[in-house]
């Protein structure tokens, strides 16, 4: 099994920055997919990043202001947010593992966290 543990979420003003991660840990391989999704009160679950295979993708919406990296040292993913906006506002999961062909940000991933708060103020 993976587990796969978010951290770094948290309340801002817009225009602010916040910077995620999620810590990989059990049966986790370094050549894994990765990918951030976010999910709004009431809304569906959407992709915002992916990386792998050397390639990163990310959601029209959050292009120029969001990067996802990866350190397979630490085994750890993050998401560097900056020039945040209300409508970033939902919690944020981590994935891996993707099962299905594509851009990486379907929610067909294998492995998911329990998410973490990102709270975004006008």
């Amino acid at each position: 099994q993976v587990q796969l543990v978010e951290s770094g979420g948290g309340s801002v003003q817009a225009g602010g920055s916040l910077r995620l991660s999620c810590e990989a840990s059990g049966y986790f391989y370094s050549w894994y997919a990765m990918a951030w999704f976010r999910q709004a009160p009431g809304k569906e679950r959407e992709g915002v990043a992916n990386i792998g295979a050397g390639h990163t993708n990310y959601a029209d919406a959050v292009k120029g202001r969001f990067t996802i990296s990866k350190d397979d040292a630490k085994n750890t993913l993050y998401l560097q947010m900056d020039s945040l906006k209300p409508e970033d506002t939902g919690m944020y999961y981590c994935a891996a593992y993707v099962t299905q062909g594509g851009d990486g940000l379907s929610p067909t991933y294998k492995y998911w966290g329990q998410g973490t708060q990102v709270t975004v103020s006008s």
